[in-house]
């Protein structure tokens, strides 16, 4: 018998990013997005009336912190799993997490390589059943939540900058060439267009030449697919 599918609710406030997460969730076999929310109060909303076993749960949304709501839910009776997504890295957030519920922590912003991986550790974990025969077998059920190494971004790039040309594209209305991220971030030309180009295969950006001038077009990046 084919096992029923793990159903995951994306609750993120940007709608591209909650786009991008409801497409990953569903390229990574057995999981399906149930649902996306904005919010804390729409997600309340559809876990009232829809079956979720997991969420993946941004914890900076406008209306409530994300550890709060998922202490509101667990005393009103919700059990599902939470993978948190955050740009935060104090452990004491991560500590508080663990009594809630949250299985996982992925910092933003990721791939759908990094995601995979963390969906595919959550159902080995979740697929555990049964009587442990010794502390061994304990050990591996909780081991299955643990990356071995941390998720690799493409040669060359690294995390924090990834992080900071994430921040310059999402906070500029009329996108930015890589000539003036470069500007922006402190980094070179070939460097930001290659940051600029691995957000654009990670489905986070999207690009269109500006036309107007002499010469070859330059390209300009805009947050979300335009």
């Amino acid at each position: 018998m084919t096992a029923e599918p793990i159903r995951v609710l994306v609750v993120e406030d940007d709608p591209v990013a909650a786009d991008a997460h409801v497409l990953y969730v569903g390229r990574v076999p057995g999981f399906v997005a149930v649902g996306k929310a904005h919010t804390g109060a729409e997600a309340r909303r559809i876990l009232d009336r829809t079956p979720v076993d997991l969420l993946l749960l941004d914890l900076h949304l406008p209306d409530v912190h994300g550890l709060q709501f998922a202490r509101s839910l667990r005393a009103a009776g919700h059990q599902a799993d939470v993978i948190a997504v955050t740009s935060a890295r104090d452990l004491a957030v991560v500590r508080e997490g663990v009594s809630l519920g949250v299985v996982q922590y992925v910092l933003k912003p990721f791939t759908f390589a990094t995601l995979r991986d963390r969906l595919a550790r959550y159902s080995e974990f979740r697929a555990a059943v049964g009587e442990a025969s010794g502390q061994d077998e304990v050990d591996r059920a909780l081991a299955a939540l643990r990356a071995p190494t941390p998720a690799a971004l493409p040669k060359g790039l690294s995390a924090p900058t990834l992080e900071r040309v994430t921040t310059a594209l999402r906070e500029s209305e009329e996108g930015l060439t890589a000539a003036a991220l470069a500007e922006s971030v402190g980094i070179s030309r070939i460097t930001a267009r290659r940051y600029l180009e691995h957000l654009v295969e990670a489905g986070r950006a999207g690009r269109s030449p500006l036309y107007g001038q002499v010469g070859r077009p330059e390209l300009v990046y805009r947050w979300g697919k335009r």
